[in-house]
């Protein structure tokens, strides 16, 4: 079989690991110019991989699946294993308690931290031993600009070239949203759900404020229940990490990540609001897009705004830092008020989830701590792939991963249902 692999992220490793040895003709399609320019689903958010039951995507993931996935790549770093950073989230700590009490829900799992610096090492090692076996071909610097499922499956790439295979595995991750909507555009059979859109901020303090509990778990992640119904959790914790930009085709949002080398002084992460739609509505991403844009626009177009919790609090524009460094370059931010970009109902969930954060953490809610806007993780229409015989989506641009783990194990699960 002829298979055309369109991605070369965390989903298309677990695919392509898994038929490496197979008779299929595989050719893997990557718009980034070369494996050094790959954006890889967790590169720039600092390469955590994780075991959980209770987090990580929707799939029937089971936990064995999931540590092999992890052993893979730990199994291709560079570094001694022992010098990997890892943890529980929640698991045998008093801390279970303590935020269960303050109304929280504690996710458990564990944790490996393999680092920004030695992800890109992993990624290349994983590169070069698939790049190794003749039945796979890497094509860089390919942009595919349209698939045609009407006769034989067919990709078109930017430079006008089109191609038939047997099958079409997709594997673009959220940023490549454009062609996961311009197919489901021309077979809306294929979508099972599409409600969900997750916006919020990136949240940075002192590492001394979470040192007990940086030290305690690494990662942290808890789910509230706010006044307004909105759902707003915590997500991918970097102590002493640093705060960057992510840039999508036509808007640019803000995400952390962490070294394993190299530290700063600061611990940054995710608070993030679930916004879930119903009909006649259909386009989370195009409305999460928006208020990214609408930020990029306050920004001045081509950076992302950086406000202080008190000002946020106060619903002031911020014009002078306080106690707290950033991490993100100054050329990357400009000083703002973030309620000018969030809904109302928005906002008021971000302040009650921060406010009761710190009840637990005493030190969250300094007025110098620093909010970054607008981080976005889209939940990408989630597609079935029963009866698709022609095309399969697989990771975070199927709806059905948010993870690396569960990303790659949805790979490997696909990979094996055609084998």
């Amino acid at each position: 079989m002829k298979i055309a692999v369109i991605g070369f992220g965390a989903g298309a490793i677990g695919f392509i690991n898994t038929l490496k040895t197979s008779n299929h003709q595989i050719d893997v399609f990557e718009k980034a110019k070369d494996i050094h320019s790959t954006s890889v689903s967790g590169i720039r958010a600092d390469g955590k991989i994780f075991v959980s039951a209770d987090m990580g995507g929707d799939l029937d993931v089971g936990l064995d699946l999931q540590q092999e996935v992890v052993d893979y790549y730990l199994s291709n770093i560079d570094c001694p294993v022992d010098k990997i950073e890892r943890g529980n989230s929640f698991g045998d700590t008093p801390y279970y308690e303590t935020f269960y009490g303050a109304g929280f829900n504690p996710i458990q799992a564990q944790f490996w931290h393999i680092g920004t610096d030695e992800l890109k090492n992993v990624i290349t090692n994983i590169y070069n031993d698939l790049n190794s076996y003749e039945n796979i071909s890497f094509h860089f610097n390919s942009q595919v600009d349209s698939v045609n499922l009407n006769n034989n499956p067919q990709i078109c790439l930017s430079d006008g070239t089109t191609l038939n295979y047997d099958k079409i595995v997709l594997g673009v991750g959220r940023t490549g949203h454009r062609l996961v909507k311009s197919i489901i555009n021309n077979h809306p059979e294929f979508i099972m759900e599409n409600t969900k859109v997750d916006l919020g901020v990136r949240f940075e303090l002192p590492n001394h404020i979470v040192d007990d509990l940086n030290k305690e778990m690494y990662e942290f992640k808890v789910q509230l229940r706010t006044a307004s119904g909105y759902s707003v959790r915590t997500f991918c914790n970097n102590p002493s990490g640093y705060v960057v930009t992510e840039e999508y085709e036509d808007f640019i949002t803000v995400n952390g990540h962490a070294k394993l080398k190299e530290k700063s002084s600061n611990t940054n992460f995710a608070i993030l609001v679930t916004h879930s739609f119903t009909e006649p509505f259909n386009d989370p991403i195009g409305y999460g897009s928006y208020i990214a844009k609408l930020s990029n626009i306050l920004a001045g177009g081509d950076k992302v705004i950086l406000q202080t919790f008190g000002d946020f609090a106060r619903s002031k524009r911020t014009k002078h830092l306080g106690r707290v460094t950033p991490t993100l370059p100054q050329d990357k931010y400009i000083l703002g008020d973030l309620n000018l970009v969030f809904p109302g109902k928005t906002c008021q969930a971000l302040l009650e989830f921060i406010e009761t954060l710190n009840k637990v953490v005493p030190g969250i809610s300094y007025q110098d701590n620093l909010m970054y806007g607008t981080e976005c993780k889209f939940y990408s229409n989630k597609v079935t792939n029963k009866d698709n015989g022609k095309i399969l989506f697989m990771g975070d641009c199927s709806g059905w991963t948010r993870s690396i783990t569960y990303a790659t194990a949805h790979g490997v699960l696909l990979a094996k249902s055609i084998e």
